[in-house]
């Protein structure tokens, strides 16, 4: 194996799983989180001799799946599936009450356009600045602000609508 696709993998195994998360936090769609990725992951491999050099690798990996996502949205074969699981442990100690909340948030967050999910997804899951999610997203520092609060407006009233039709 040439040294290249050597580090090319290396990057793969560390890097895949938290790529497949965000694909799917964005997308709301396992199996189409996996194709994004797929299809982030041999692009990123076709540029890998300038994308090796870079500081962050990772950033710039990110960002390839965040705009696949973008991309597949935007074509009209494709249509969001809701789903009941996620790629991540949970770790409550209730696991039925741990399972209930996060299929709320992942109910709530299907509720929201695209560019208001990423936003979210990137801000308050990836942990990553405004600045940061700014430059993946490729918009301004205000379109982030704005639309994050937008979204997790949107997440409070369906959640809090899911748990009211629920009460009743």
């Amino acid at each position: 194996m040439v040294a290249r696709d050597r580090e090319f993998v290396e990057f793969v195994e560390g890097a895949g799983a938290a790529l497949r998360r965000t694909a799917f936090l964005v997308s709301g769609d396992r199996h189409r989180a996996d194709d994004v990725v797929q299809d982030a992951l041999y692009k990123l491999y076709l540029a890998w001799p300038k994308v090796r050099r870079v500081s962050n690798p990772f950033a710039y990996a990110r960002r390839m799946v965040v705009n696949a996502a973008y991309d597949g949205k935007r074509r009209p074969w494709r249509r969001e599936v809701a789903i009941a699981d996620v790629p991540d442990q949970v770790g409550y100690d209730d696991f039925a009450a741990g399972h209930a909340e996060r299929d709320e948030v992942l109910a709530a967050l299907q509720s929201l356009g695209p560019r208001q999910r990423a936003c979210v997804v990137l801000r308050y899951y990836e942990d990553l600045s405004v600045e940061q999610t700014a430059e993946i997203l490729g918009c301004s520092t205000g379109t982030v602000k704005s639309q994050a609060a937008r979204g997790l407006d949107t997440l409070r009233r369906a959640i809090d609508q899911r748990r009211a039709s629920r009460a009743l």
